[in-house]
């Protein structure tokens, strides 16, 4: 049985994506040579280092307690509110604040290591700290002075949390068909009622308050989402001295049992009269909120990074210690991590976390350089649906792919291998489902700017390409032959969604494969990235030869699916 193997985290990865993939110290470039990319491997530490001793080893046992309503509160199991404490107190919230905001406003690259790390260690107990920083980051752009001295800094700290409140019984992805309503009271409040679904760390006992962010429909607002206006409304009422008066009239209808994440509470609130105060302009909820949205998704990378890095660590330490069968031309006593498919599975494993883990820094590094001033935020954004939107797809499939190497013992629940499956299974589903990114994609991204933005992606891509091919290594070769005849093939394919102008239908039928082709050619060209930045090493170490398999491999086993994706894509709408 290995649940309880020891969770290591990837600083090597992140010192090498940090400082080389890139050809640059990314970091010193964010932050103006504040921090380094030394500063930033030193971060990763402390994090993997907090989450290995303090969020690891909930793990298992918060999956197994889950979280439980009792008397109309929400109760965490065992350990969780003592490593919520220890988590803020270490100052890991506020880390990854805005500084506008008063938090330490590390870059965004730094903030997908961070993000990974929580969710590899405890994907359940990450979600709280994920929708806190999206809240953050809401109210920090639209808040009022007064709104960010009473909420925004109890949510900095850490001392509170946030949540996000968008979905109900009969709205989901149409945010449009929100039905709670928000009624102007003469002291300028707000009083709020309906009912709100799906709500991710709702309620919980591990922070004194929780600050919700609402969206809620005002009498006489235009009918859908331009009628949707933003507010917070906290669970206890906070009194003008900043001290916590009487609870709000919010309740915790319910708790779902849902498929996995179970420690992670995921809650029916019903709203009646509660109070509420406006973020930003009347009607201007929608866009506020998107500030949270694309925060939540961008997160959404990170979580099935982490998930998938937890996975590739358990079926390997599996793996390289179970013996079984005579293995095909290796010694006696060799385990079933040398069988050829088992190697297989493992370098498939293996090469995906590694891609959505330098895309994930690459789309944190775009957002750093945007907020520089430097003109790449169009490109940042093309990346929000693909890195939300594959990731989580591929996350499946590792996580898949963990349970098949340990056999018939994967399908056991102490293992561990389940849960990693069970917990990654949602990541596809909320914030937006794979069929939204993919829209959002195609609508927002492609066919608004004729393809500008994914021609300039393409252009980039052909660089390394031209890089790999003066490059002398076996590996280079191989991988800008692979890489440029993929490239091919997302061109293609991008051409047909442009020229599916006179019936739509056919673009949106195929564009989740039209996402998963993107994000898989963006692996591969993390992969490539990596290629060349080993191949300037002088003496390569065990470590570069490993990254050298690992990108070999990608380009093998993965980068052709793009063009059976780009064939897929090129038949438009056929059912």
């Amino acid at each position: 049985m290995t649940a309880n193997i020891p969770y290591v985290p990837p600083v090597a990865d992140y010192a090498f994506l940090y400082g080389e993939a890139f050809g640059r110290d990314i970091v010193a470039t964010a932050s103006d040579g504040a921090l380094t990319a030394e500063d930033a491997v030193e971060i990763i530490a402390g994090a993997g280092e907090f989450a290995a001793e303090v969020l690891a080893p909930l793990d298992a046992s918060g999956d197994r307690a889950g979280a439980q309503l009792r008397d109309g509160r929400v109760h965490l199991p065992d350990g969780f509110a003592e490593a919520y404490q220890a988590l803020i107190e270490a100052g890991w919230v506020t880390a990854t604040a805005p500084a506008s905001a008063g938090g330490d406003g590390l870059p965004a690259s730094v903030g997908a290591g961070l993000g990974e790390i929580w969710n590899a260690s405890n994907a359940a107990f990450a979600l709280c700290w994920m929708l806190s920083s999206g809240a953050i980051h809401a109210l920090d752009a639209a808040a009022s002075e007064e709104l960010r001295e009473t909420y925004l800094t109890k949510l900095v700290s850490g001392e509170w949390t946030g949540t996000m409140n968008l979905t109900e019984p009969d709205a989901g992805t149409d945010l449009g068909a929100i039905r709670t309503t928000a009624t102007a009271r003469d002291d300028g409040s707000w009083s709020i009622s309906g009912q709100k679904i799906f709500i991710t760390w709702g309620d919980h006992d591990v922070a004194e308050n929780i600050v919700h962010l609402v969206l809620a429909r005002t009498p006489g607002a235009p009918e859908g989402a331009k009628g949707l206006s933003l507010f917070v409304a906290p669970r206890t009422l906070v009194n003008a001295d900043g001290s916590l008066g009487e609870r709000n009239r919010v309740e915790t209808v319910a708790i779902e049992h849902k498929l996995g994440i179970h420690a992670s509470p995921t809650c029916v609130l019903s709203y009646e009269d509660a109070t509420g105060y406006l973020v930003g302009e009347l009607h201007g909820g929608l866009a506020s909120m998107f500030v949270m949205m694309n925060s939540a998704r961008v997160g959404m990378g990170h979580q099935a990074t982490g998930i998938s890095d937890r996975a590739h660590q358990g079926a390997a330490s599996y793996g390289s210690g179970r013996l079984q069968g005579r293995v095909l031309d290796r010694p006696a006593g060799a385990s079933i991590a040398e069988h050829p498919d088992v190697r297989r599975i493992l370098g498939s494993m293996s090469s995906q976390v590694f891609a959505m883990r330098a895309l994930s820094v690459f789309v944190g590094d775009l957002f750093d350089r945007a907020d520089n001033g430097e003109d790449v935020l169009r490109l940042a954004e093309l990346f929000v649906p693909i890195l939300k939107g594959w990731a989580s797809e591929e996350a499946l499939r590792v996580t898949s792919d963990g349970i098949q190497v340990y056999g018939g013992m994967g399908f056991i629940e102490e293992t561990g291998a389940a849960q990693h499956y069970r917990d990654a299974r949602i990541v596809p589903i909320y914030e937006g489902t794979t069929a939204a990114q993919a829209n959002d994609l195609i609508g927002r991204k492609v066919l608004r700017d004729r393809g500008a933005t994914v021609a300039e992606l393409f252009s980039e891509i052909e660089r390394t390409v031209a890089t790999l091919r003066e490059t002398d290594a076996d590996v280079a070769a191989r991988t800008a032959d692979r890489l440029g005849r993929a490239l091919e093939s997302a061109r293609r394919a991008t051409e047909a969604i442009l020229g599916f102008v006179g019936s739509p239908r056919d673009a949106y039928a195929v564009s989740v494969p039209y996402l998963v082709l993107l994000g898989t050619l963006a692996g591969g060209w993390m992969h490539a990235l990596a290629v060349v930045a080993v191949a300037a090493h002088e003496t390569p170490t065990e470590t570069d030869a490993a990254r050298l398999t690992d990108a070999g491999f990608y380009a093998a086993h993965h980068l052709p699916r793009v063009h059976a994706l780009a064939e897929t894509v090129v038949a438009g709408e056929i059912v």
